[in-house]
Formats: structure tokens, sequence, C-alpha cells
């Protein structure tokens, strides 16, 4: 008879999840997580360059400003 019991890998040992029967034959059966074959989002190097502008930052005041212009165009 085979039972299928899981366990977490802590450093280096593995810890079984439930209890295993004493003088058990266990095999291992090591699961490694697949790697996504593209990377989620947007290189940070593409934002950098994304974000830099030819002018200056605007002003806390000025963003303010935008900040409640698009409340007004939201809510009314």
């Amino acid at each position: 008879m085979s039972i299928t019991i899981t366990g977490i890998v802590t450093n280096g040992v593995v810890v079984p999840i439930s209890p295993l029967p004493e003088g058990a034959k266990v095999q291992v059966i090591v699961e490694v997580p697949e790697k996504r074959a593209r990377p989620r989002g947007v290189p940070a190097e593409q934002v950098r360059g994304i974000a830099a502008g030819d002018g200056s930052p605007p002003d806390d005041e000025t963003v303010n400003r935008w900040i409640q212009e698009r409340r007004v165009e939201k809510y009314g």
C-alpha cells in the first residue's frame, strides 16, 4: 500500500506535513516550480525611459491642481 504525504524543505531537510508511519520506506519526488517563459511586466530599463521627460518635473502645486481637476472630471 502506498500513501502520499506532502512536505516542505526547511534548511535542506524534508519536513512532512503529517506524521509518517514508523518503519515506512520513503521515496522522495521533488517538484521544482517552473520558471516563467517570459518575465512579467515591463523591464526597469524601459520604465526609466518612459518616466524620463525632457523638462523638469512638476512642482507640488501643479500636481495638486491636476489631482483636483481629475476629481472634478470624475465626480463633478
